[in-house]
């Protein structure tokens, strides 16, 4: 099984669970500052797993097998490591917006 097929299912739920997010961010006229902070919080988490991935597999900590991987690389680091922490990023993205509408009375937040 490669990576990239093992990662598939859990960005799919992420993207529902994103896409209902946003659904009520633009029912509260707020979708401008969901998909910003998602697209700020997405930039950052690359950043840091491409940085911190890469020192990890320099120094040996792991590698991974090459029938397991689609064999584009960011440095040493596989393309495919990047789907995790953008299914994390869609998934708490999703489940904050839908916590902080269930937070807030009437469903409406002020914030």
């Amino acid at each position: 099984m490669t990576y990239l097929l093992l990662s598939t299912p859990f960005v799919f739920a992420a993207l529902v669970l994103f896409g209902i997010g946003a659904a009520h961010a633009r029912r509260r006229d707020d979708l401008r500052r969901y998909l910003s902070a998602w697209g700020a919080s997405t930039a950052v988490l690359l950043v840091l797993t491409t940085v911190f991935d890469n020192i990890m597999i320099a120094a040996g900590l792991f590698d991974y097998r090459e029938d397991g991987i689609s064999g584009a690389r960011i440095a040493l680091m596989p393309v495919e490591d990047l789907l995790y922490p953008i299914a994390g990023a869609l998934l708490l993205s999703g489940v904050w917006q839908l916590l902080d509408a269930a937070r807030a009375p009437g469903g409406h937040s002020d914030a």
